[in-house]
């Protein structure tokens, strides 16, 4: 074998040995705290139900999860689906934690697994509503060091801004969840225009009855246009 060859070869080692080996270390960092969501989603729904169901056995409180990269907590009308992403993404060169004195220092502390946070309506998968519209409130990182930093329109986004200075905690974890319940809580159904829905055939009306195939979002409403949707992205 050439030179030449060898030289190629050794440099797919080299990077094998230490892109890879990065990218698994923060698979397995996300993983591990995605596992510790459930675990908390599990405790506060629990929490959550003993004392509300006290108050009033009609609202529902109800946390689960279907598989190693999704969960639910269902808190009355509202629904926040979790969901970890597989794959390892490193950040645009535009993105601000570029600036930070921590990506500076080293680059791979950029490469971060990603669970994102939705908003829906409970009664979307409830009544099988396949249209309706669910939101991104949230977005957690977390790097091959086990530090995380938050995107979010809720008042975490100010806390959790940057990179974390320890590792990602339980306690952490539980703040961020029930802070999303209240965010989410908040977060109205609204009514849209009259003008916008006050015509419908026959043939949409019956479509509509036997299907429940009207397109709701918190802040679209019954058949409101999509220009009127928060963008949570």
């Amino acid at each position: 074998m050439s030179n030449e060859l060898n030289s190629q070869r050794d440099k797919i080692i080299t990077l094998l040995k230490e892109k890879s080996v990065m990218k698994q270390d923060v698979y397995k960092n996300t993983l591990a705290a995605f596992d510790m969501l459930k675990e908390t989603i599990m405790e506060i729904s629990h929490d959550l139900k003993d004392h509300v169901h006290a108050l009033d056995k009609r609202i529902s409180i109800d946390g689960n999860y279907a598989n190693a990269y999704s969960a639910q907590i269902k808190v009355a009308g509202d629904l926040l689906e979790f969901y970890m992403h597989t794959n390892v993404f490193q950040f645009d060169r535009s993105h601000p934690m570029y600036k930070t004195s921590y990506i500076k220092k080293d680059e791979y502390n950029s490469y971060c697994g990603i669970i994102n946070v939705y908003n829906f309506l409970a009664d979307s998968f409830k009544y099988n509503r396949a249209n309706d519209l669910g939101y991104l409130i949230c977005r957690i990182f977390v790097n091959r060091e086990q530090k995380f930093f938050v995107e979010t329109k809720t008042q975490l986004g100010y806390k959790y801004n940057t990179f974390s200075t320890e590792k990602i905690t339980k306690e952490q974890i539980r703040e961020i969840v029930q802070d999303l319940i209240l965010y989410a809580i908040s977060f109205d159904l609204y009514t849209p225009p009259f003008e916008a829905v006050r015509e419908v055939s026959v043939n949409e009306i019956q479509e509509k009855m036997n299907s429940m195939n009207l397109r709701i979002g918190k802040r679209l409403g019954y058949g409101a246009s999509a220009s009127t949707e928060e963008d949570f992205s």
